[in-house]
């Protein structure tokens, strides 16, 4: 059983967990892609968010400003029928990668609950080969082994990003999952998120941890840029937040779930989940607690793993809580679109922020639920959390061969 608490944190959230020292900085820690039930948030409809958002200050409400509510549009027209492309797999097969065919689908989610995942609207998207699973912690210590990569959380924060902070407090580190001993309100995510020196990918908890045994974990801590430069030494790129959708819905039609309506069919789970009382008692009845290796789950239809839970994933849109409204108001099937031309978050305007999709094992409906089909994450660039990974797509037509960079597999 996985033991792992881990969490990431922003570039710049990091710093603001100096606040005991009456540090100054602008940011803060922000558990994202994570909401209080219900009954327990005064605006259900508002986004959840995956990590520590950077450029907010401490003192500043986390439901500042007006809430952005998307018009319910009712159920989508059912005179247009989904339909998947009939087409093979164009060349050989990709090691550990799964041809999507592509094709039109539905879209979002009817979810009063998630504002910005409604409404249903019409996409149609080009085949695509997607990495069967994340990329496991083997798998990324190769390219950084053959490349001298460096995390962001791995680099020490530079002085004239924060003229304000005392020099003890430039240290290099992350945010990870410190769960009470206690139920806790859920208004406040500083009850369970701690900043830890040294915290990275290497060192999931912190100093004194390690992945000697979680190399075929999904790894963690990853910022954007991280993924980028993965993707890039693969040859390959971050899906579009449309692929990724298209994808984990294995080829059903609006279903709830990416592999159906019924959250565990037959008592079984599909998932890396949060299961128990959150955040105090994870009582890992899905047998992991933290991170599971990845594909210890089902398969979807299309023979993806974990397209659902385990971790958080990067995709390649900017992040506007409208864009939806947007593509659906237009009442034309989007061509695979690549999300909007900037970033808007009504909840923090001015912190550029990129979607993240698939949910993580510390999602449950009493917080988050956005591991549905149609949930949608979002994450500053620079913030790299324990529950946040990545997989990597390769476009269908032909491009430079992989054996033009150095080392890549």
């Amino acid at each position: 059983m996985s033991m792992i608490h881990d969490v990431s944190r922003s570039k710049r959230a990091l710093l603001l967990i100096g606040m005991a020292v009456g540090i100054g900085l602008s940011g803060a820690l922000r558990y994202s892609q994570s909401r209080p039930s219900f009954a327990q948030v005064s605006d259900p409809g508002a986004s959840c968010e995956n990590g520590i958002g950077a450029a907010k200050s401490y003192a500043r409400s986390e439901l500042e400003g007006p809430s952005e509510r998307v018009p319910t549009l009712g159920r989508p027209k059912t005179g247009w029928i989904p339909k998947i492309n009939d087409n093979d797999p164009p060349g050989p097969t990709r090691e550990g990668m799964t041809w999507i065919p592509g094709g039109q689908f539905w879209m979002g989610t009817a979810d009063d609950h998630m504002a910005d995942a409604r409404p249903w609207h019409r996409v149609y998207v080009d085949g695509y080969w997607m990495d069967t699973t994340e990329v496991a912690n083997e798998q990324f210590a190769r390219f950084v082994k053959t490349t001298g990569y460096v995390t962001v959380a791995e680099r020490k924060p530079r002085r004239e990003d924060y003229p304000q902070a005392l020099p003890d407090k430039l240290v290099a580190g992350s945010v990870v999952f410190s769960p009470p001993n206690h139920p806790v309100e859920l208004d406040n995510h500083f009850r369970w998120w701690s900043y830890v020196p040294g915290a990275n990918w290497r060192h999931p908890e912190g100093p004194g941890s390690e992945i000697k045994h979680r190399m075929n974990h999904p790894v963690v801590h990853i910022a954007y840029e991280d993924a980028l430069a993965y993707c890039k030494w693969t040859g390959k790129r971050l899906p579009t937040e449309a692929e990724f959708e298209f994808a984990s819905r294995g080829g059903l039609d609006r279903k709830r779930y990416a592999w159906g309506d019924e959250f565990m069919p037959g008592g079984k789970h599909m998932a890396n989940t949060f299961q128990g009382h959150f955040p105090d008692s994870n009582t890992g009845e899905d047998g992991y607690l933290g991170t599971a290796p990845v594909g210890s789950f089902p398969a979807n239809g299309y023979g993806l793993f974990d397209m659902a839970g385990n971790v958080w994933e990067w995709t390649s849109d900017w992040y506007r809580a409208d864009y939806y409204t947007t593509l659906a108001a237009t009442g034309e099937v989007a061509i695979n679109p690549k999300g909007p031309a900037d970033s808007f978050d009504p909840s923090e305007p001015g912190v550029r922020k990129r979607v993240q999709r698939g949910g993580s094992f510390l999602c449950t409906d009493q917080y988050c639920g956005r591991y549905i089909a149609g949930g949608r994450g979002k994450g500053e660039l620079e913030t790299g959390t324990n529950h946040l990974g990545f997989r990597c797509v390769r476009d269908a037509s032909p491009r430079p061969e992989k054996s033009a960079v150095r080392g890549a597999p």
